[in-house]
């Protein structure tokens, strides 16, 4: 299967860097010094699931180089998706399948809007992972795991296919059968783990260890869940506690993805996480003051700032 990576990032890296060990064919879009480092050096991949490996693969920060491909992992940040949406029209033919792996809410809807509803698939991942140096991707804490799923729900022909090419890959593949809920179940998680990180500038075993902020990510997470519910999501029952469960294996030094871009100085997914909360509660009347004091805190940052001492 040839697949392209848009956006070979923490996530679509480590995913990227599976198949191709399974001798998938993948070419990465990267740019920058990173993209120089994985043309000259390979792809590394440090992972605390998969081992460390290095492998050559094509990479491009063109996609009209490419061609046509089976599979799209489409891995880039929220703020980019309608930029990145039109640069893979290249890559795109009527056989081809557009895997949006990114947080928040709406990226698939935003990627159909421009190439159709056809070719895209829905899907989450519960990873923690990032670039640590150029063509150098760091997996170190999460369970490295990718849900799946058709936009109107259920399980079809391609993604049986992709289930049984990434499971051959050695990644904890599963199926959705309601993506929308596996969209905003994630969502939970990242607007609590990522917001709560970020702001505190801690890792998930401090806050889980300390009565304040462990109480601060709880209220987090029940305004998110208030909004799901007032959006029509039915969300699992107790699906707050299920999230402070997972947290409870997680490895204390995690910290989501939210709080590497805030410590580099990058730009930040706020508006699509907690700034969303925000404008969602205010839409259906619901108070979100904890997400608003995340959103109020970080919106400094949100366009990049110097790096964190």
């Amino acid at each position: 299967m040839h697949v392209a990576v848009m956006g070979t990032g923490g996530t679509g890296g480590f995913f990227g860097g599976l198949l191709a060990r399974a001798g998938e064919k993948v070419t990465c879009i990267a740019r920058g010094a990173h993209l120089e480092a994985i043309r000259a050096r390979g792809l590394t991949v440090k992972s605390r699931l998969a081992g460390n490996f290095t492998l050559p693969v094509k990479a491009t920060d063109d996609p009209r180089e490419v061609g046509p491909v089976e599979l799209i992992l489409f891995c880039v940040k929220t703020y980019d998706t309608d930029t990145a949406v039109e640069q893979i029209r290249p890559l795109v033919d009527q056989d081809t399948v557009i895997l949006s792996v990114q947080n928040g809410i709406d990226n698939a809807e935003r990627i159909a809007r421009v190439v159709g509803s056809k070719p895209v698939i829905g899907a989450v991942a519960h990873v923690f992972s990032a670039v640590e140096a150029p063509g150098v991707i760091a997996q170190t804490a999460g369970p490295g795991r990718i849900l799946f799923g058709e936009l109107a729900g259920g399980t079809s022909p391609r993604t049986e296919r992709l289930l049984s090419t990434f499971q051959g890959a050695g990644m904890a593949a599963e199926l959705s059968p309601d993506i929308r809920v596996t969209l905003w179940e994630k969502f939970l998680f990242i607007c609590g783990n990522g917001g709560v990180t970020a702001l505190s500038r801690l890792p998930i075993g401090v806050i889980r260890a300390c009565p304040e902020t462990s109480a601060l990510l709880r209220g987090v997470l029940e305004e998110v869940e208030a909004v799901a519910r007032a959006s029509g999501i039915a969300l699992p029952v107790g699906c707050v506690d299920q999230v402070l469960a997972f947290n409870a294996s997680l490895e204390p030094g995690a910290r989501a993805s939210l709080y590497h871009d805030l410590a580099a100085g990058r730009r930040l997914e706020l508006e699509a996480l907690n700034g969303t909360v925000v404008r969602l509660g205010r839409e259906y009347g619901i108070p979100t003051p904890f997400n608003f004091a995340i959103y109020a805190a970080l919106k400094p940052y949100a366009n990049g700032a110097p790096p964190l001492p």
